[in-house]
């Protein structure tokens, strides 16, 4: 096991002349981080497809154009997000003002995931360079091409005093964890983000966990059923199940179910084809564990669609499981997979209740344009963020700050809530002494 002491003293000396405070410095950084992702995103999508066969146009839409989307916000926004801002000051305080003075907290740790193995890896590093840190950068093993150009990126390209790429398996991430980082940021499951609040709270650093959850999907009786099927089944199978806000498990009310199970199957083959165990685009599983245990759901409930899989090249079929009950195995944990099990309800509160009495999901749909359902899901049931009548798509907008609650995570990114991650904001009163 490595110790990074080392790196993280050179980190902290570099940080400590200033230089990457300087907001014309920030932008500088961030647009020569944009003309890299640029100049290889070819590289970039040949690697995100050998480590998880993603398509070119998912890759470059959730891979490169969300990344290139957060930088742009950054630089346009950061001269005006950095600047000290005078605030009232109480009258009791006779000849003071107050200001607040945005700074940043210093030596950054990133440990990527490897369901987007680029995009979750620079979004929060983008983050991390808007905030005026320095950061050390952990991508996943699990991902190697990935892991292995993000490194070659941003150690060619920048000091490691500055930006640093360090490759590993999980002994790398403990031993990295060890040393007393500034911030921590980590995108993971749940169990391994309780492993990493441990570890912070011994040096009492700060922490962004960006975890996960079983996030439900409602669809109730007035739903317009083709819309829900198209952008449940697209949120749900985009790259194999493997993203973090993927409808996780499906509540629909009785009354239109088996009409929402014949416009499944429809879009599933329109989408994907007849024989998709042997389409060149559909993403792989991961890893053969991970794949295993995805298996091992396929005998829960009945199938409904779906259900052939290729252990050889990791291929699951877009599966959708009839006849799920809350105690089944596939209920139990996050399916991060292309498995949608589906139980049905009569009355809203059939649902809310099992729903609330779970740990809070990272994120919630509904498919109603019922005002009074809506607001009754929304007022009733806590999770990070969701979507009316849309899946996945609000994790893409860099207005609307994306994070968990509870088991789901801690803190939020994305845009401006990127920016105030990263950042501490210092609170001044300045009083005069005539």
């Amino acid at each position: 096991m490595e110790n990074y002491q080392d790196l993280l003293t050179k980190q902290r000396t570099y940080f400590r002349t200033g230089e990457t405070k300087s907001v014309a410095f920030r932008i500088n950084t961030l647009n020569t981080l944009k003309s890299l992702v640029q100049k290889h995103e070819q590289d970039i999508l040949d690697a995100v497809k050998q480590d998880l066969n993603k398509s070119e146009l998912e890759a470059k839409r959730a891979e490169v154009g969300l990344v290139i989307g957060e930088i742009d916000l950054m630089v346009e926004n950061l001269e005006e997000w950095a600047a000290t801002k005078e605030v009232p000051t109480p009258a009791s305080h006779e000849g003071a003002k107050s200001f607040i003075q945005p700074e940043p907290y210093g030596s950054a740790l990133v440990i990527a995931p490897w369901n987007y193995p680029f995009q979750l890896a620079v979004t929060p590093l983008v983050g991390a360079i808007a905030g005026g840190n320095t950061a050390v950068l952990k991508p996943s093993e699990l991902t190697p091409k990935t892991s292995a150009l993000l490194s070659t990126l941003i150690n060619d390209n920048f000091p490691e005093e500055y930006l640093h790429v360090v490759e590993g398996e999980v002994e790398t991430s403990t031993a990295l964890l060890k040393e007393d980082f500034d911030y921590i940021f980590f995108t993971g499951s749940t169990g391994v983000g309780k492993i990493v609040a441990e570890a912070a709270a011994k040096h009492l650093t700060p922490t962004t966990l960006e975890l996960g959850g079983k996030s439900p999907t409602i669809v109730h009786e007035d739903a317009n059923l083709d819309e829900a099927a198209q952008r449940i089944a697209r949120g749900k199978f985009a790259n194999a199940g493997q993203t973090c806000v993927a409808p996780d498990y499906l509540l629909v009310h009785s009354s239109v179910k088996d009409e929402l199970m014949s416009k499944f199957k429809e879009v599933i083959t329109a989408s994907y084809g007849e024989n998709i165990v042997e389409n060149p685009n559909f993403g792989h599983v991961v890893s053969e564990r991970h794949f295993d245990r995805l298996v091992g759901f396929l005998d829960n409930g009945s199938i409904v669609t779906g259900g052939k899989h290729d252990r050889d090249n990791l291929i699951i079929e877009p599966t959708i499981l009839d006849n799920i009950s809350w105690d089944d195995s596939v209920m139990q944990d996050e399916i991060f997979g292309p498995i949608l099990p589906v139980m049905t309800y009569d009355s809203l509160d059939d649902i809310i209740e099992p729903i609330v009495k779970r740990p809070k999901p990272l994120a919630l749909y509904l498919f109603s344009d019922d005002e009074a359902v809506q607001d009754e899901i929304l007022s009733t049931i806590s999770f990070g963020g969701g979507s009316i009548n849309d899946t996945i798509n609000h994790m893409t907008s860099h207005y609307l700050p994306f994070g968990g609650v509870g088991d789901s995570g801690m803190g939020a990114y994305h845009g401006k809530a990127s920016f105030d991650t990263f950042t501490h904001f210092k609170s001044v009163l300045k009083r005069s002494t005539k």
